[in-house]
């Protein structure tokens, strides 16, 4: 699984490859000297280079030996490849948990965090993907619903909406949620195949059957809902559903007309619904926090970046070898990123709408804020991915393995366990996703809960709309929603990638 994919931060300019000499580093990438295959050479660098780049390197086995990593084996190189991750990963040990940094509740023995990838993410953060541009969620154990929508994909062009109830995928009606075989069912038909076939009830009713859909490539826009409402009293509510933060050349442009909008619309309160955004790009994080920033805040301090202790003292031989490091590049000092106000919209509150597919980027988003403005936390806990990475090249794949953990202005960071909305810490209110409503539509209930505190004052939701949603969830408990809406979607990114160049290669 791809680990938040869920605040990522990769060096756009490293193209490092997979080497070792003598067993242990071949600077020459062409070598071929040793008796070892290419998937163990690739084996070798890849404990290499968390032994050298990872945050917890020292917690690592000591050599290369000692670790073993050709003893990951499997027909499918890549699945190897997944195993050797996910062993490296359970290494470090989180003092305040007892537990691996990258422990995984859903999936022990699984990175949280580190993946291996063959070039996908970098093209989908760059605005690209080919899939059929849609996401589901169960709004209740018999209720399979579409989450999302990406506009012009082949699901759009098919006439698939958010909201809508599938009743059969590819012939088959066998869609309860069951942890299983019809969960699994659903999985290799999204993810992993070329064309689908759907029918699905709109919500007045009517039958939509969309049969053999393809997968292609298309353009992400990252926005896909804005609205503005007056909410009375003063309060003008601006929001906007950002599903990825994918690259500035992408989003921002589509963040300016947004945010353009809200600022003559006089805005007051912005709600930012990021409930299956795992993020992306670090430096689209920091564009959202210029537009949604107090103008009064512009020049203060953003946040730090910590890199572990090699990087910091430059000694990095890996990277050395291939690029050029300025000396002190990954000290505290150098990575500190102050705000920059952009554009004139000058809202006191926002509310960050979130579920357990809300990730790294995105959280990175929210922990920037929190000591600048009043900042609500409505829905689910978080992903709890407060660690990012650069992408190393490594052969024909690209090794995501934290690298490096940020804190706020206020010292604020590590949370692992995610934002939980409603408790001390994070104020707000704590519900289920809604799956049954339209982006925008002001009954749908986490959007819901911020308009009627708009209103009132109160996040508590009465009447024919939390009555409907409780008769729906009878049996369906909010962890097995967060659950079910983990495992369907096993290829989703989740992670912040650090994209500002401090590096540049050798010639």
């Amino acid at each position: 699984m791809k680990k938040i994919f869920y605040a990522l931060f990769v060096l756009s300019v490293f193209a490092v490859s997979a080497c070792h000499k003598d067993k242990k580093i071949n600077p020459n990438p062409g070598d071929t000297t040793t008796t070892e295959t290419a998937l163990q050479k690739i084996q070798d660098s890849v404990y290499m280079y968390a032994k050298e780049d990872n945050l917890w390197y020292n917690q690592l086995p000591a050599t290369l030996s000692d670790f073993n990593p050709h003893r990951f084996t499997d027909p499918d190189d890549k699945t190897a490849l997944d195993k050797e991750v996910n062993a490296l990963s359970q290494y470090a040990i989180n003092p305040a948990t007892g537990k691996p940094y990258e422990y995984y509740k859903y999936s022990p023995g699984e990175a949280k965090y580190s993946f291996i990838d063959n070039g996908a993410v970098s093209s989908e953060l760059n605005g690209v993907r080919g899939d059929f541009g849609f996401d589901v969620g169960y709004q209740a154990v018999n209720d399979l619903r579409v989450a999302y929508v990406y506009p012009g994909s082949p699901a759009d062009i098919a006439g698939l909406k958010r909201g809508y109830r599938i009743t059969s995928i590819n012939s088959s009606s066998s869609l309860a949620y069951d942890g299983g075989a019809n969960v699994n069912f659903i999985v290799n038909a999204i993810h992993y195949s070329n064309t689908i076939s759907l029918t699905a009830l709109r919500p007045d009713g009517s039958t939509l059957t969309a049969n053999n859909i393809s997968t292609s490539n298309y353009t992400v826009n990252p926005v896909l809902k804005d609205s503005v409402y007056d909410a009375g009293n003063g309060h003008i509510l601006g929001y906007i559903v950002f599903n990825s933060f994918t690259s500035d050349a992408n989003a921002d442009p589509q963040l300016n007309a947004v945010f353009a909008k809200f600022a003559n619309a006089g805005v007051t309160d912005v709600a930012v619904d990021l409930r299956y955004n795992g993020g992306g790009y670090v430096s689209t994080a920091e564009y959202i926090d210029n537009l949604l920033v107090p103008a009064a805040k512009s020049g203060g301090l953003m946040y730090n970046t910590y890199y572990n202790a090699n990087l910091q003292a430059d000694k990095d031989p890996l990277l050395s070898k291939l690029y050029y490091i300025p000396a002190g590049s990954f000290t505290v000092q150098n990575n500190a990123v102050n705000f920059n106000k952009i554009g004139s919209l000058n809202a006191s509150r926002v509310f960050f709408i979130m579920t357990g597919n809300t990730a790294s980027a995105s959280e990175l988003t929210v922990n920037n804020l929190r000591p600048q403005m009043d900042v609500q936390f409505v829905g689910d806990t978080s992903y709890g991915k407060p660690v990012g990475f650069f992408a190393l090249n490594i052969g024909k794949y690209q090794y995501y393995t934290p690298e490096f953990s940020t804190l706020n202005s206020a010292g604020q960071g590590g949370y692992y366990n995610g934002f939980a909305p409603g408790t001390a810490s994070y104020p707000g209110v704590q519900d289920y996703d809604d799956y049954s409503k339209d982006w925008g539509d002001l009954s749908e209930g986490l959007l819901a809960h911020v308009w009627n505190y708009l209103k009132t004052g109160s996040y508590s939701v009465q009447g024919p709309v939390i009555q409907s949603l409780q008769a729906q969830r009878a049996n369906f408990s909010i962890y097995k929603q967060k659950a079910a809406a983990l495992k369907l979607n096993p290829k989703k990114f989740r992670g912040m990638v650090y994209n500002r160049r401090l590096i540049v290669p050798r010639r």
